[in-house]
Order: structure tokens, then C-alpha cells, then sequence
């Protein structure tokens, strides 16, 4: 639990202009977060664009990240999908070494009911040797894992040890914080909602924005952890326009276009995704020029 403790990075898969993975713009993405303080490294995430890959591909991203990453800070992996069976074949195959714990969306496109998706992380979380955050994103995946099912899981699937809500309910997200058991923890997955939530109970966030200021927004979380809660709201003022900035036209598309701007990868994402309009771009990079960190 300590491990997932304050600010993950869901970090991106930077891509070359032909599309292919472009590793030496992913290990300078990976040595300047964890100098600016991130707590731990989520990949093949949502943001990690982890849907469009290989399943080669994706292995060799898992490889470098550890290679690159070296045990600095603990690492996270996104192993999930709409098809159980298959999601517990992944995990069982899955190279545990040097991972801390898997990040599990909830199905998607099906739309099962909340007995569905108790029963598909009981089914992967008794086959699974790592412990499993799950992870709610009904804007998304198409469906919200209610509270009352995030308690369960928390209750009765020992392997299940955090849930990332992304649901944007405040009313939910606090009703799971004050019931769920000491040994559960609840991680943030809306970077303007990190604040609240944490001050609230959450153990921290698994971050979009804190990739492009890396240092400005992981100083927010251990302010805030820290009960500073002045100090941390300031902080949390000073990133909030960039991070509506970095949704407003498709994320990942807007924080690959923050870390363009500052030289730190190309402006590539694979489709069916594409990169934000250029009045968004101009707005991201005058937004990024605010921060002191913002720099390679």
C-alpha cells in the first residue's frame, strides 16, 4: 500500500512520426519524471495508448520501462479487457518481476451488471500474482462501478487492493472512503479531483498532467498527504487550467502535445486517435511556459 502511495504517472507511449514506438523519447520521459519526484510509474494505460499495441509491443514497453526505470520507483502495468477469460490468461502469463501491481479497467462495451463486474476481479484477482488495482472510468468504459461493489471487492477479494476512481462523483468517491477497510486504499484518477480527494482520505493519483509538470503536481500530493492543505491548494489552483487544457480536445492527445512543446516527443498518436486541433496545441504550450518544471 505504501508503494501506492502519492503520485503514479499514467505515462505515454511516445511514438515516431512513422508511428513506431519511439523508446529513446520514452526513457527521457521516464529518468525526467522520476527526478521530479513522481512516486511510482503506471504503463500500458489508458494514456499509454496500451488498446493500439502489439502484444510484442507491449511486452517491449514493460521491458524498457523496467530497464529505464531500474527500481528507482515501483512500476504498475494495465493488464485488462472486456473478455475475462482472456484478462486471467494475461495475467497468469504476466512476468512479475519487478512489477509492483496491475491496474484492471472495468469491461467495457459489454455494459455488465454490478454482480458482472464483481465477478470478473474475483475471477482475476484469484488468478493474479500481483495485487490488482481496479480502475472505474464510466466515461470510458461505459458502465460505473458502484460504490456499493467497489466496498465488496474491498471486503471480499483479498488480491483487489486499491480502486482508481475516475468517475468524477464526489458522492460516490466519498462514500467508498468512508467505508472501505483500513487495508484498501482509494487512488485519485481525475487530476482536478487529486485535491478534494485526497484531502478527503485518498492515498494520492494516478496522474495525466503531473507527466508534463512533473514536479509542481507531485509537490501538490505530498503537500496535501501532509494536511498543508493552504500550501496544496495553491498548488492545486496553479495546475487546473492546464489541466482542463490537456482534456479538452482527447487525452492522451493533449499531454502528448505539452511534452511536443517542450521537445520531449513527437506530436504522434495512433489512430484512431489524432492529435489535438492547433488552437488547443497553442493554448497547451503558452500554458506549459507558466511552470518551472516545464523544462527538459
Amino acid at each position: 500500500m505504501k508503494e501506492l502511495t502519492g503520485t503514479g504517472i499514467a505515462i505515454v507511449t511516445p511514438f515516431k512520426k512513422d508511428k513506431n514506438i519511439d523508446f529513446q523519447a520514452l526513457q527521457c520521459i521516464l529518468n525526467r519524471s522520476i527526478e521530479n519526484g513522481v512516486d511510482y510509474i503506471v504503463s500500458l494505460g489508458t494514456t499509454g495508448e496500451a488498446a493500439t499495441q502489439s502484444a510484442t509491443e507491449k511486452q517491449e514497453v514493460i521491458r524498457f520501462t523496467k530497464k529505464i526505470v531500474a527500481q528507482r520507483v515501483p512500476v504498475v502495468v494495465g493488464v485488462g479487457g472486456n473478455n475475462t477469460a482472456e484478462v486471467v490468461k494475461k495475467v497468469e502469463q504476466f512476468e512479475v518481476d519487478g512489477i509492483t501491481a496491475i491496474l484492471s479497467v472495468v469491461p467495457y462495451y459489454n455494459k455488465p451488471q454490478q454482480e458482472g463486474i464483481f465477478q470478473h476481479y474475483k475471477t482475476i484477482s484469484e488468478a493474479s500474482p500481483l495485487p490488482i488495482i481496479a480502475y472505474n472510468v464510466p466515461g470510458r468504459t461505459g458502465v460505473n462501478m458502484a460504490a456499493e461493489t467497489t466496498l465488496r471487492l474491498a471486503r471480499e477479494c483479498q488480491n483487489v487492493v486499491a480502486v482508481k476512481e475516475a468517475s468524477g462523483n464526489l458522492t460516490q468517491i466519498t462514500k467508498i472512503l468512508k467505508d472501505k477497510p483500513n487495508n484498501f486504499m482509494v487512488i485519485s484518477g481525475d487530476d482536478n479531483l487529486t485535491f478534494p480527494m485526497i484531502a478527503l482520505g485518498a492515498g494520492g493519483v494516478i496522474s495525466v498532467v503531473a507527466q508534463a509538470v512533473p514536479r509542481t503536481f507531485s509537490t501538490m500530493v505530498r503537500t496535501v498527504l501532509s494536511g498543508e492543505f493552504q500550501k496544496a491548494c495553491q498548488l492545486h489552483f496553479q495546475t487546473y487550467d492546464l489541466t482542463e487544457a490537456l482534456f479538452s480536445d482527447g487525452s492522451p492527445a493533449g499531454v502528448k502535445a505539452a511534452l511536443h512543446s517542450i521537445g520531449l516527443c513527437e506530436n504522434e498518436v495512433r489512430l484512431p486517435l489524432v492529435p489535438v486541433n492547433e488552437k488547443v496545441y497553442q493554448h497547451i504550450a503558452t500554458l506549459m511556459k507558466r511552470f518551472e518544471d516545464a523544462t527538459i
